[in-house]
This record gives C-alpha cells, sequence and structure tokens, in this order.
C-alpha cells in the first residue's frame, strides 16, 4: 500500500542532487516541481541559486519540465524568464501530465527523475508514471491551504512508515 508513497531518494534540497551521477545513471530529464521546490511558494521568480541550477542541468545536457498544480499565470510567471518548459494545473498525482512531459522531452520513463516536495502529489504521482523520484524538504515552512492539509497527511504517513521501520531518513 505505501510503495508508490516512497521516493527513490530523499534530500534536503534540490542543490544536493548529484547532476552529474544522476546522468551516469542514463537519467536525460529532470520534471521538477516549482512551489517550495525551487522556491518558496509566494515567491514570484527564480533565485540566483535557482538559475546556476538551471545552468547546471543544462550544461549536462539534460531537460527540464516544471510540471506544478497551480495556475498558468503564476508558472508562467516563473518559467518564461528562465526559458524553461512547463505544465501548469497538472493534477496531480494523476499520470497525465508526467507522461506528456516525458513525451514532450522525448525521453522514455527510466530517463527522467521526478523531484518535489510533496509525497501525494510529486512523489505519488511520478511512482505511478513508473518515474524515478526524489523527496525533498520543502523550501518554506509555511504553505497554502490545501498544501497544508496535504502536509498533515504526510505527517501521519511518515509517522506510520518510521513506527514500522520502512524508512530510514528523517525530517528535519
Amino acid at each position: 500500500m505505501f510503495k508508490n508513497l516512497f521516493p527513490n531518494q530523499y534530500v534536503k534540497s534540490i542543490y544536493e542532487i548529484n547532476l552529474t551521477e544522476l546522468k551516469e545513471l542514463g537519467i536525460k530529464g529532470i520534471i521538477t516541481d516549482l512551489d517550495n521546490t525551487l522556491v518558496e511558494w509566494d515567491r514570484a521568480l527564480a533565485t540566483e541559486e535557482v538559475k546556476g541550477w538551471f545552468k547546471t542541468v543544462q550544461d549536462l545536457e539534460m531537460k527540464v519540465t516544471i510540471v506544478s498544480n497551480n495556475t498558468e499565470k503564476r508558472v508562467k510567471a516563473f518559467s518564461d524568464p528562465e526559458s524553461v518548459v512547463y505544465i501548469h494545473s497538472a493534477k496531480k498525482p494523476m499520470r497525465r501530465a508526467f507522461m506528456r512531459a516525458c513525451k514532450d522531452m522525448g525521453l522514455a520513463p527510466n530517463e527522467v527523475v521526478v523531484v518535489g516536495d510533496q509525497i501525494f502529489t510529486d512523489v505519488l504521482g511520478g511512482n505511478r508514471a513508473g518515474l524515478q523520484t526524489i523527496l525533498v524538504v520543502p523550501v518554506a515552512k509555511t504553505d497554502g491551504f490545501i498544501t497544508k492539509f496535504n502536509r498533515k497527511m504526510e505527517r501521519i504517513v511518515l509517522k506510520k512508515m518510521r513506527q514500522k521501520g520502512l524508512i530510514q531518513w528523517e525530517e528535519d
């Protein structure tokens, strides 16, 4: 039952992802969430650090697509200045947006990794689509209304997983 809620990897931030190692493992594309994964949910534009991360991805000749449940206005305003492809109103954890991102990047599911801060949207959706998943600690300690509910549910699931010895990593 919990299988689709487990990420393949857990790191504190996108900057701890070893992109070179991913490339060596055959990963050619990254599907990333936006809010609280790349920047705080209420930050309009990319930080210099995120811009540097995008450049590193590009330098490694990897493709990146932002897949967000947020509105077109929000995702477009963030993505366009960085020339990053995006899918808005993705309805994660449904598989459709993940599969579309793979198709648009011209990559097979085994060549793509999903990076996100939420178990019930990013990890569950990526796993259901047959993609590798990396869970990151949320950038901000605050969330929008719907995400607050998801976080409460995540804490319950994480607690049960810890109690059963199913996870080895801990939240900070």
